[in-house]
């Protein structure tokens, strides 16, 4: 399980390194690079939209790698999503600007962000699966926990080279060349990590499944057909995470920078600083999970989401480092005692000839309610010179939707069998 964990949490990262990246840039330089002939805030609107692109790719990709994993197997999930994720983002950097290939280029960028949405779309399904289905009952939700710690681990990573290219480069040559190195290395990332899922072996339900020949033949219609129910509960219920999420490290960093004025190391180390305790608590919420309940945390979770949302914006908007750090962290912690938890809560929810396919819809498809245009509108709802007030009342109103999915789930933590009582002795 160790080994296993550990090749699941690194490929991860490494996909996620890829996917947060282009949100890191985005916020950054896409929007004068790909877009110069719009205004400021629209080439920023604009960097975001080709942004939300890749989240509404990843249900696609769910549907794709989730017949492959449901019919063929979660290991090949594993590798094909990677290499997939790793060629699209390398080909980012070594994509020509607008002044060089005029309208050609920003259509290539959408085009590769499709691709990045793609591969991601399968990873987390076909990463989540081979640990929760490999792990025992009474510690799935912590092991499965581990493949959650490669969002932090690639975020991190991700936007360290920004930083540190950010801090070492002047402004001109970081929009020259320097934005483009994190994207090259992705492709050395990619060969890491694809030679780590090599020796990993496939899931033993999977195989018994293969067996006795009970895999489905279309699982996405099997998915439609039967638990299209689930599918929408589990979609609507995840949306408040990724808009949680994206809100802090996407929409907050061009916000801080752009309309605060702080500079972009600072707002670039507040969120990594709050990243980093996250992904330190999600084993730590994993275990709490296996005592208490999976829908138990995810409601906790979501309830703090709702009502941390304004604090957020008021200490976002003081433009100071440590208040700034305290909203970002708040936030994150809401947002991982029900991320920690889903990587076992959804696997349970389906039965397993279905798993691959019904699980990494309803996560994906919870990334275009909640992910895909939360930058975009916290972007053009924060327009203006006061507080942005709108952008939390817009997280608070996805926080009670997803409340309220969450409350109709229902509990997934295996119940331990009770041995029963001995039978009293006949009396003398």
């Amino acid at each position: 399980m160790t080994r296993l964990a550990a090749a699941s949490l690194a490929g991860t990262a490494i996909e996620f390194y890829d996917f947060f990246l282009y949100g890191t840039a985005a916020a950054l330089v896409l929007g004068p690079l790909f877009f110069p002939t719009f205004s400021p805030l629209a080439g920023t609107l604009a960097a975001f939209g080709t942004f939300a692109v890749g989240f509404l790719a990843r249900p696609l990709g769910a549907v794709l790698f989730g017949h492959i994993g449901d019919r063929h197997g979660r290991r090949p999930v594993l590798v094909a999503s990677l290499l997939l994720t790793g060629t699209a983002t390398v080909a980012v950097g070594c994509l020509p600007t607008y002044a060089s290939l005029g309208a050609g280029a920003p259509l290539l960028l959408l085009a590769l962000r499709f691709l990045q949405g793609l591969g991601l779309g399968g990873e987390w399904g076909g990463a989540v699966l081979l640990t929760a289905e490999h792990a025992p009952a009474r510690r799935r939700a912590l092991w499965a926990s581990f493949p959650q710690m490669g969002p932090p681990v690639g975020f991190v990573l991700a936007n360290g080279v920004m930083l540190a290219l950010s801090a070492a480069l002047t402004e001109a040559e970081f929009r020259a060349w320097g934005w483009r190195v994190p994207f090259w290395a992705a492709g050395v990332l990619a060969l890491a990590g694809l030679l780590l899922r090599a020796s990993l072996t496939e899931s033993p339900q999977f195989r018994e499944l293969a067996e006795q020949g009970s895999r489905a033949r279309v699982p996405l219609a099997e998915v439609v057909r039967g638990h299209w129910r689930l599918v929408l509960l589990t979609a609507g219920a995840l949306a408040v995470g990724y808009a949680v999420f994206y809100a802090v490290t996407t929409w907050s960093l061009a916000y801080g920078t752009e309309e605060l004025g702080v500079s972009r190391t600072v707002m670039l180390g507040c969120i990594m600083a709050a990243v980093v305790i996250k992904g330190a608590c999600t084993p730590v919420v994993g275990m709490l999970a296996d005592r208490y309940g999976r829908r138990s945390l995810c409601l906790v979770g979501c309830a703090a989401a709702a009502v941390w949302m304004f604090p957020l914006i008021a200490l976002l908007r003081t433009g100071q480092p440590l208040p700034m750090f305290l909203g970002f962290l708040g936030a994150l912690l809401a947002f991982i005692m029900m991320f920690a938890v889903v990587a076992s809560y959804l696997p349970e929810l389906y039965e397993p000839r279905v798993r691959c396919t019904g699980a990494a819809v309803g996560y994906n498809l919870g990334g275009v309610l909640g992910g895909a245009l939360t930058p975009v509108v916290a972007t053009a709802v924060a327009a203006g010179d006061g507080p942005p007030w709108g952008v939390a009342a817009y997280l608070t109103g996805i926080a009670v939707v997803s409340l309220v999915c969450f409350a109709l789930l229902p509990e997934t933590r295996p119940v331990e069998a009770v041995e029963p009582a001995a039978p009293a002795s006949a009396p003398a």
